[in-house]
């Protein structure tokens, strides 16, 4: 695999996971977003707010500038604020995600290769770009566990449905997952 092979790989899995995030999100009405899922964890607005400021410092100006940008507020991510409400967070989520994959578009297949920074630490492109990618699996992970908390009875599965998989295995081209909707075998998720 080489350099623009790795990048078009890498930017397909994270608009994969940004979707997974996504149509986890819709599954929780705007109002929930603030709840905490269990007393000292992150809500949704929490995780979202903290993604949307991770990316927009990572990827802007990703090959010339220091990946922790001096007006970024890390700590202010994890703080609910007035101003926060869903569209605020939908602008910020929107924005960080925009601006990863403008700068991953526009890479070139030997930029994988060039040194940068995140918080002083040198690391090549490759390193910073694997470091996002596990850095952003890692919170959509958390907003669907927590998304599926505060859905609670309305969840609708993600992926293959609990007791679906034989089903899947046999016929693969029958499931087709839907945002909001129930799989191609309506199961929902347990």
């Amino acid at each position: 695999m080489d350099g623009r092979d790795y990048l078009a790989e890498t930017a397909r899995e994270l608009r994969r996971y940004r979707d997974l995030a996504e149509r986890a999100i819709a599954q929780v009405p705007p109002d929930r977003w603030f709840v905490e899922p269990a007393p000292g964890s992150n809500s949704l607005a929490v995780v979202v707010k903290h993604v949307a400021g991770n990316l927009r410092s990572r990827w802007t100006d990703f090959l010339t500038t220091d990946g922790e940008k001096p007006d970024r507020d890390r700590d202010g991510e994890f703080e609910v604020r007035a101003a926060d409400d869903a569209g605020s967070l939908r602008a910020a989520w929107d924005a960080g995600w925009e601006t990863l994959f403008a700068t991953l578009d526009g890479l070139r297949g030997e930029d994988v290769d060039r040194r940068v920074r995140i918080r002083g630490e040198e690391m090549s492109a490759l390193q910073a770009i694997q470091r996002s990618l596990a850095h952003s699996a890692m919170h959509v992970g958390q907003i669907v566990y927590a998304a599926k908390m505060l859905a609670g009875e309305r969840w609708v599965t993600l992926s293959i449905p609990r007791g679906g998989s034989k089903a899947f295995n046999q016929a693969p081209e029958a499931y087709v997952p839907r945002p909001g909707k129930a799989s191609a075998r309506g199961r929902r998720a347990r």
